[in-house]
């Protein structure tokens, strides 16, 4: 007999074997045929009786469990929990009350408007119910990564039940009538309380409420992309996928082309194949179902297999043998008898959505599978009863199945520490790209404990990166000597800028850098936002984040690539970010190397919190020193020239914005005209803040009191970005429409180089003194010749602006 019979074999072994050898074991262990008979809905299949049997006798060979009997005591422990749990699951979604003696429940006793995505709950009771059980046989603690978040209530039960809820939790519902009842009333409830806050934490996805919660799951697709890149070495991590997030982001196969035992812990990704999205088939499903995908998978590098979906046994058998697989493959590794990749294990769980309740298998399962309201209807408060009652188990019954299965502690996520040396600050023209090269290496170097992870969607050596690249080069399975390639390279590169930023931001123990063309950027936005999420609920919380800052290099920007046309000249990653909120999401925009590195520093010396850098890769000069740097990303902003009381400011940002300001500026002084020069680094620090958390990072009043007084009549300020998104997020700088002026990207582009592409978005600096000459009600040509107010009109030469030499 082999020792598992997930792993391929030149023959399938045939229905009729399996039958026969699992009446054999019958036979011979009544424990085992006191459990194989089922409790309820649950049935165990030849298959999964033959393979819990072999998991016993692994556990016994190493010591884990005393007798098979006790082992198979707890199996059934673990049905009449599974049971209970689907009970509660379907009182969570409908009922304001429930009963611990299984009485029928009266139409007064469901909630009016019942809401809850009760199909795919149900079917992640079993798979959860078997993390638990592995849990308790191994004596060791595993991560859990749910995709398909919206399935939240299946954990929440089965962690109220087992006592292994967060401690407020347990203490608010206690495992009784009233405790129970307040707990399925307040699952989707929508009160605020007297400070406008949700006052339940059981809400529609996965929060920070729910004990091990790493991701908020509402984008699917994204736990598919990060699981291969969590553990840390030692660590063992559980990854609950969906068919439907298969086939929203590409991607999710990807991940036996990045594993690596050196420096990843055990994972065991666990697809709920129940063949239904929201209103339609799965495209799974529709392709052939899980013959075709377990074909898919193997041509991915995966060693697949399926199981009963609806058995919490069959979850943790495979759970267990997953993990000694890949724990061997790594070891045939180490030995050098095999080599990358390994044929990564990756379970399919078939099963019918909504499984153990009327309408399981229907479109209707996805959320209200009744169809109508039990409040208001009859027949639906009927049919409820009657789905409730074949999964109520006894009070006591289930008590006791708990308490069998106990839980190991599991360890805390701790607070990441890093140690960033001063940098080798610049006093030349240099790339901030360069600059930041240089000091991403200097940080490596001196905090060799941190897992470093490089996200690329694009081309490092072009962005300035050629000192990262050459140190920490890209992963793959196949190194060319010639190029950067290692088996064990820490830069994630691939053409889809959702896989890498998942890449870095899963590596949530480590040190990560992730740098992209400004324009395709956005694609990472969905990924960044749920991070951000949850890292904003858990601040709320009172249990911030432990994560380093993350840093998102966004270069090749609108003004630098003109080469590649407009579809590489875009800006709206960092918009979107700066309008997140500020505590969370810091868009900075460092013009020179070292304003660069000094962002990076204080990046990696935050917590929780995405940095998105907007840095042009093109050589600029030095513009501020160590001391200024440093003074510009502690308030924001730093006044670059004059006396910030003139009546007309100038403020720039981005780096070949404050190159053209300065242009304007020195204009304006040969012609002896008052003004101030401000450089704006962080918008979002000028903001009206919108709660407690932003108050606390907007700059400070002094700063703004001193860069921005009241006494200013005129500002003009030239953006990298659009104008308006700006302007929204600075409200505090806006003076109003007849004394403000903002300049910006305008969405025009082309095959251009940098001094025409600013010229034809209006934002070179004769556009500048025009629109400050306007401003103020002045001709244009009060500080611009006849020939430079012409071109700036449309009606003369451009290039008596963009070159004024020639």
């Amino acid at each position: 007999m082999t020792l598992n019979l997930y792993q391929q074999t030149s023959y399938p072994l045939s229905a009729d074997y399996l039958t026969e050898e699992a009446q054999r074991l019958r036979r011979q262990n009544p424990a085992l045929a006191r459990w194989a008979a089922g409790r309820g809905i649950i049935c165990h299949r030849p298959a999964t009786q033959i393979q819990a049997h072999l998991m016993a006798e692994s556990l016994l060979q190493k010591g884990l469990i005393s007798t098979s009997g006790d082992f198979f005591q707890r199996l059934m422990a673990l049905d009449c929990l599974t049971l209970q749990s689907m009970w509660l699951v379907v009182h969570m979604t409908y009922a304001r009350r429930l009963y611990l003696d299984g009485r029928a429940l009266a139409a007064a006793d469901f909630k009016p408007l019942p809401r809850g995505h009760t199909g795919g709950a149900l079917n992640m009771v079993p798979a959860y119910a078997g993390l638990l059980a592995v849990n308790h046989f191994t004596r060791q603690p595993r991560a859990w990564l749910l995709g398909q978040g919206h399935c939240v209530a299946a954990i929440d039960a089965l962690q109220l039940l087992t006592a292994t809820a967060i401690p407020e939790r347990q203490q608010l519902y206690p495992l009784d009538d009233d405790g129970l009842s307040r707990f399925v009333a307040d699952c989707y409830d929508t009160r605020l309380d007297a400070g406008g806050r949700q006052i339940s934490t059981l809400g529609a996805h996965v929060n920070v409420h729910t004990a091990g919660a790493r991701m908020e799951g509402g984008y699917l697709g994204f736990a598919g992309m990060q699981y291969a890149h969590m553990p840390l070495p030692g660590e063992r991590l559980v990854a609950f996928l969906s068919d439907g997030a298969f086939e929203e982001q590409r991607g999710t196969d990807w991940a036996a082309r990045w594993w690596r035992g050196e420096d990843t812990g055990l994972i065991a990704p666990l697809m709920i194949a129940n063949g239904r999205r929201i209103d339609q088939r799965t495209t799974i499903a529709q392709q052939g179902g899980s013959s075709w995908f377990v074909s898919h998978l193997r041509n991915q590098g995966f060693a697949p297999f399926v199981i009963d979906g609806r058995d919490p046994a069959a979850y943790m058998c495979a759970i267990y043998y997953m993990e000694i697989q890949l724990s061997q493959a790594y070891e045939r590794i180490r030995r050098g008898d095999a080599e990358y990749p390994v044929a990564l294990p990756y379970c399919i769980a078939e099963t019918v959505k909504g499984f153990g309740f009327p309408a399981a298998g229907t479109g209707a399962a996805h959320d209200l599978p009744l169809g109508a309201y039990p409040a208001r209807n009859p027949e639906a408060l009927a049919f409820f009863n009657q789905g409730a009652q074949a999964l109520f188990q006894p009070h006591q019954d289930w008590r006791e199945a708990a308490a069998l299965l106990t839980q190991p502690q599991g360890a805390s996520a701790p607070m990441v520490a890093v140690n960033c040396p001063e940098p080798d600050w610049s006093d030349r023209r240099e790339s901030a790209m360069a600059a930041i090269d240089r000091y991403f290496i200097e940080i490596t170097e001196v905090n060799p404990a941190l897992r470093v992870r490089v996200g690329n969607p694009d081309e490092l050596r072009s962005n300035g990166m050629s000192q990262t690249l050459d140190q920490f080069r890209h992963r793959v399975t196949r190194p060319e000597i010639s190029a950067a390639e290692a088996i064990d390279g820490c830069v994630v590169t691939a053409l889809n800028e959702e896989a890498v930023v998942s890449a870095c931001l899963a590596n949530q123990a480590g040190i990560n850098l992730v740098v992209a063309y400004e324009a395709f950027a956005i694609k990472m936005l969905c990924a960044l936002r749920q991070t951000i999420i949850f890292s904003r609920q858990q601040k709320e919380a009172g249990d911030a984040a432990g994560w380093l800052g993350f840093p998102v290099v966004t270069t090749s920007l609108i003004w630098e690539n003109g080469e590649h046309d407009q579809s590489h000249q875009d800006c709206a990653l960092s918009e979107g970010l700066m309008l997140k909120m500020a505590d969370m999401a810091r868009v900075v925009f460092p013009p020179d190397a070292n304003s660069a590195m000094a962002c990076l520093r204080n990046c990696y010396g935050d917590l929780g919190v995405v940095w998105n850098l907007v840095v042009s890769r093109t050589v600029m000069p030095a513009f501020f020193s160590p001391r200024q740097a440093t003074q510009l990303v502690q308030d924001g902003a730093v006044c670059v020239r004059g006396h910030c009381g003139a009546e007309l400011q100038l403020v720039a940002c981005g780096a070949l914005q404050l190159q053209q300001m300065l242009k304007a500026s020195d204009r304006l002084r040969q012609q002896r005209v008052s003004h101030s020069l401000v450089y704006l680094l962080e918008p979002g620090r000028f903001r009206q803040p919108r709660d407690r958390w932003e108050a606390e990072v907007v700059a400070d009043p002094a700063v703004l009191q001193a860069l921005f007084p009241a006494r200013v009549r005129y500002r003009l300020l030239l953006t990298h970005g659009r104008a308006e998104p700006l302007l929204a997020c600075c409200r505090l700088l806006d003076l109003g429409p007849q004394r403000t002026r903002a300049l910006g990207y305008i969405n025009r582009g082309g095959t251009l180089d940098s001094e025409t592409l600013l010229f034809v978005n209006a934002c070179s600096w004769a556009h500048v003194l025009a629109s400050l000459a306007q401003l103020c009600g002045q001709q244009p040509t009060l500080w611009l010749t006849e020939e430079e107010w012409a071109a700036v009109d449309g009606r003369g030469d451009p290039y008596h602006v963009i070159r004024p030499a020639l």
